[in-house]
Order: C-alpha cells, then structure tokens, then sequence
C-alpha cells in the first residue's frame, strides 16, 4: 500500500498535494482498496467556497456511496473531469491521475493541523 510521504493525510482518507497556491485532493491507497470498483465520483461544489470537514462529492463503488470531505478551507477549482469516463483511475492512481479537485486553500495554516504520512500509516494500522 502506497502513503507518499511529501502528502498530507486526514482521518477521513482524503490526501492533499499542495503546488504553489492550488492544492490537489483525492483519496488515499487505502481509501481505494476499502471501496473496490469504483464505478462514479460526483464532485457539483466546483465554484463554491467550503469549510474544512464539508462534503464537496461522493465516490461510487460497485457495493457502497461514500462521502467526500474537504481538509482544509477553500474554494473549488476544479473537478477532475477524467474520471467521468474513467472512474477507476482512482483505483489505478489514487495519488496522480485519480485526483478529485483542485482546491484554492484560504489558510495554509490548516495544513499543519493535517496528519503526515507517517501518522497516516499509524491510524490504518499499516
């Protein structure tokens, strides 16, 4: 099972990459392998402004919905339109094709409130 180390993690099995100003969002290894066949992602919070802990889409798999919650602050950029014909990129890449959003984070500070890889790895046990 794959944790970068240079991401930052939530309890919720959310990832963050951060390059310069726009952070990338999606979900972890673990996350992934938990659902199976991921079959949809619906992101429709593109444009909105969300709190850290809100729901900005869901994640389909063959036998369950999940919910999505946003890290940190911020506003959405953008949704991963690849993953409307090619949802299992999520499964395949999780940390790089498979990304949800890009998100313009309102304080970088929420970041240090994150969990390192290395913390991640100790909550699921890995």
């Amino acid at each position: 099972m794959s944790i970068p180390a240079n991401l930052k993690y939530t309890k919720e099995h959310e990832w963050v990459r951060v390059e310069g100003d726009v952070a990338y969002v999606g979900i972890t290894d673990y996350a992934q392998s938990e659902l199976g066949e991921i079959v949809f992602v619906e992101v429709e919070t593109v444009g909105e402004n969300l709190a850290a802990g809100e729901v900005f889409g869901t994640v389909e798999a063959v036998k369950t919905v999940s919910e999505l919650f946003l890290p940190v602050d911020g506003e959405v950029l953008e949704f991963n339109t690849a993953l409307e014909d090619a949802p299992e990129l999520v499964n395949e890449d999780p940390y790089g094709k498979g990304w949800m959003v890009k998100l313009s984070v309102a304080d970088a500070a929420q970041l240090d409130g994150l969990l390192s890889a290395a913390d991640y790895e100790a909550l699921i046990g890995a």
